[in-house]
């Protein structure tokens, strides 16, 4: 059995005036353990709203439309909001949000911050000594200075150590999924890879199984991800290893990304990055055809009539009928 499996997941958005936007459409994929998967796209694709969906949290104006999401078998759609937050949010499923200063309450310290976490789900059966010094333990992991990062409100660290905290408080309680949405946006590129270091550690150690790791940095996911899954439009175009995303990419749109691409390769100085004219589909209506047609530069009669779907090329999947 996978760790992780979403099947058919469609999720929309309504509008005080009815009106729907069809922001994720038709999203497949499981998940071993051990695995990290690589998310991509453009801004606007449906990250980060995926990323509710794949909690099982649908917070008005958002709405599931149909599909599922199961967590070692076990599904996470139409459960109660209560439900969700009391056994599924950091214990089977995880988020470590984008930015750690809107994430940590200015007015607490981090070691009543972590303790919140772990009280709401722990029902009063560990006293809040025990409590902290399960803290210390899991802070003496990450390489800060645990006593003065615990003591500390968020504004007295430095970003790096504000998101090496949210880290350490989002997989406290051991999740079996770990989705980080743009982890590593606001650093540094010495401070990413502090960051990075420390997230492998935390998979190698068994603290969480797998890992989804959203991200505009292309580059960032070569050296992070397993698999890399490529967004447009509300659709996964081409999913694939991370080697053939990077290397022999196959559908137009994944091609149109890697081309954007700077490279420091000296071969490729002379090189000049591609750029995607034109905008992203209207998601309010249904789209004939490929979403992609109207910017892609192989585009063909047909393919703004024939709905393309996720296939098998190779041993890969890519939602493009010419992507031989």
């Amino acid at each position: 059995m996978a760790t992780f499996e979403v099947e058919n997941l469609s999720l929309h958005y309504l509008t005080r005036f009815g009106q729907k936007i069809h922001a994720v459409t038709d999203v497949s994929f499981t998940m071993e353990k051990g695995e990290i998967l690589g998310i991509a796209g453009e801004s606007g694709c449906g990250k980060s709203t995926l990323v509710n969906g794949l909690m099982g949290l649908f917070i008005p104006p958002l709405h599931l439309t149909s599909g599922d999401v199961r967590v070692a078998g076990e599904s996470l759609m139409n459960r109660d909001p209560k439900d969700i937050r009391e056994n599924v949010l950091s214990q089977k499923v995880s988020m470590i949000p984008q930015g750690a200063f809107n994430a940590l309450n200015p007015t607490r310290k981090v070691k009543d911050i972590a303790f919140d976490v772990i009280h709401a789900h722990d029902h009063g059966e560990h006293t809040k000594k025990e409590i902290y010094e399960r803290l210390e333990d899991r802070f003496d992991l990450f390489g800060m200075d645990t006593q003065r990062v615990l003591n500390s409100y968020p504004i007295e660290l430095t970003a790096g150590e504000r998101q090496r905290s949210v880290i350490g408080i989002s997989t406290l309680l051991n999740p079996q999924m770990v989705i980080a949405d743009e982890p590593t946006s606001a650093l540094d590129v010495t401070t990413q890879k502090i960051v990075i270091r420390m997230i492998f550690d935390l998979l190698e150690k068994g603290i969480f199984n797998t890992m989804i790791f959203i991200t505009h940095e292309l580059p960032l996911l070569r050296h992070v991800a397993d698999r890399i899954a490529i967004m447009y439009a509300g659709e996964f175009v081409e999913v694939g290893t991370t080697d053939q995303i990077v290397f022999d990419p196959r559908h137009p749109y994944t091609q149109a990304l890697m081309g954007s691409v700077l490279s420091t390769n000296p071969e490729q100085k002379n090189k000049k990055p591609f750029t995607i004219e034109g905008a992203p589909p209207s998601l309010t209506q249904a789209i004939p055809g490929c979403r992609f047609a109207e910017r892609c530069p192989k585009v063909r009669p047909e393919c703004k009539v024939n709905i393309q779907s996720m296939r098998m090329v190779g041993d890969r999947q890519v939602r493009c009928d010419y992507a031989e």
